[in-house]
């Protein structure tokens, strides 16, 4: 996201204080918090309160359970929230976005992060018939002769919470478990179609349908891969009912690899385990998520990590690298707005931190790089930058007079051998633009209409044996923009990136 729109929940003035290491506020004499009756999937939650210190920036914020101002300072935005001004009262916060799981309230003074009362943790559960966010999902590759396992379990939602799986159609090598584990040794190649129905203890059925992709003995378990990177807008939580839309979108896009950003340190993790795939998740921004087995977590590097994934045990590997680089100043706004001479633009890239982040990100990845024949190496996420393949002289006019920029978050990747997937699968800026920055955004100021300037700045960088077969930016959906965006079937205010390559290129 970027920083011009970015608003925390509480006030911005609030954070900022908090960001720069001021003290929380005083707390306030005790008060009171308690949970007003039931919250179900798509309904507001009520809260009873009670404060000796009442004031109109008083408010009560709900996160993720056990997460939050636990020690009254902030850690990341709340998922919903609701000003909680009187002395007594009662406020309703709309989780109506919310997936079904275990949360915590925290009643706050002014706009800070002070508790006023004890928080109160509580359950939002789903009470809806038992469905499957799509009807069909492709499970990771299979082959011939070898033991297989994958899972369904996390997909379904609703049926009162007790979801029980059987197999209602397939081949006969494919078991399903009762949990959704799916199990077996394929007897022969080719697309494996299973039919599972998920039961809930209210009696409620869905059908879900699974393809497992079967490899011939003797053949590379992986011939392919589709990689994907995702600014996911603060996990996703500023679009309702985010956590199925976002399974939707990632079933149907048929991702194997997924770079994530703006995770707010659990969106890797929720998905992943909804999708019996696996996952490396900071306490921040990155995050990545896998079809195949993630073996190796190398931690973090500035603004950006790393795992290993293997594709065919040990015989098949590839590096990831995710990054999530500083969003401010933002180059394009000192050239559009401001006019800035190309030589100060380059200097306020190094100040906004993005020059640094990417040049120890590369000097990290050199290892890797070394060894990209063997192992190929994949660096994707968000930027916050254009790149100089976009600002070229035939797109002077649109980029606000500028050609031949050579910003450093794209030159320095290039210059260290990595390629831009997109632009190598669309070389002509003009011809496709690949504007990932943004869907939700294409104005800055509804009043005068000042255009907020349409950029790639979300990238899919690659070394080593692969072949891209195609890229393309993605979005679910007609996405309506900020701030009509809340119904959308796309949760992100970026567009996402996906390259398909062959492995051996």
């Amino acid at each position: 996201m970027r920083g011009w729109w970015r608003r925390a929940i509480a006030s911005a003035a609030a954070a900022a204080a908090v960001l720069a290491g001021a003290a929380a506020p005083a707390q306030a004499e005790a008060g009171t918090l308690a949970l007003a009756g039931p919250v179900a999937v798509g309904d507001q939650a009520r809260f009873a309160y009670g404060t000796d210190a009442p004031d109109g920036t008083n408010w009560i914020g709900v996160y993720r359970s056990g997460e939050g101002p636990v020690d009254e300072e902030y850690t990341e935005p709340s998922l919903a929230w609701a000003y909680a001004p009187e002395a007594e009262g009662e406020a309703s916060v709309d989780t109506s976005g919310l997936p079904a799981g275990d949360y915590t309230a925290y009643f706050l003074a002014k706009d800070g992060y002070a508790w006023l009362a004890d928080p109160v943790g509580f359950t939002v559960a789903d009470d809806r018939p038992v469905s499957f966010p799509a009807d069909g999902i492709t499970l990771r590759n299979a082959r011939e002769g070898d033991a297989y396992e994958a899972s369904v379990g996390g997909l379904a939602s609703g049926g009162g919470g007790d979801v029980s799986f059987r197999k209602t159609g397939g081949p006969d090598w494919v078991r399903v478990g009762g949990d959704g584990t799916v199990t077996g040794t394929p007897e022969g190649s080719g697309d494996a179609e299973v039919v599972i129905e998920a039961a809930g203890a209210d009696g409620s059925t869905a059908v879900l349908t699974a393809t497992v992709p079967v490899r011939g003995r003797g053949q590379d378990l992986v011939g392919g891969l589709n990689v994907m990177s995702f600014n996911t807008w603060h996990a996703g939580t500023r679009v309702n009912g985010y956590h199925e839309k976002q399974l939707r979108y990632l079933i149907e896009s048929d991702a194997d690899i997924v770079g994530m950003q703006e995770t707010e340190g659990e969106a890797a993790e929720r998905l992943a385990e909804a999708l019996g795939w696996d996952h490396w998740q900071t306490s921040g921004s990155l995050g990545v998520i896998s079809r195949y087995p993630i073996t190796e977590e190398r931690g973090t590097v500035n603004a950006s990590g790393s795992v290993k994934i293997a594709l065919d045990g040990t015989d098949s590997e590839v590096a990831v690298w995710d990054v999530h680089l500083g969003y401010t100043p933002y180059g394009p706004y000192d050239a559009c707005d401001s006019g800035m001479s190309v030589e100060r633009i380059l200097e306020r890239e190094a100040e906004s931190g993005r020059t640094p982040q990417i040049t120890d990100t590369v000097e990290a990845m050199q290892e890797d790089l070394a060894a990209a024949d063997e192992d190929p190496v994949l660096l994707m996420g968000d930027f916050n930058s254009p790149s100089h393949l976009d600002w070229t002289e035939e797109l002077r006019e649109k980029n606000c007079g500028y050609a031949d920029v050579p910003w450093p978050a794209s030159t320095v990747p290039t210059e260290a051998g990595l390629t831009d997937s997109f632009r190598e699968a669309h070389p002509d800026p003009a011809d496709v633009p690949g504007t990932t920055w943004s869907p939700l955004f294409p104005k800055r100021d509804g009043a005068t209409g000042v255009d907020e300037p349409q950029d790639r700045i979300d990238f899919i960088y690659y070394a080593g044996p692969l072949a891209v077969e195609e890229s393309r930016t993605l979005v679910a959906g007609e996405p309506k923009v900020y701030p009509d965006h809340a119904d959308n079937e796309w949760t992100s205010d970026h567009a996402s990136v996906m390259t398909t390559f062959s492995l051996g290129g």
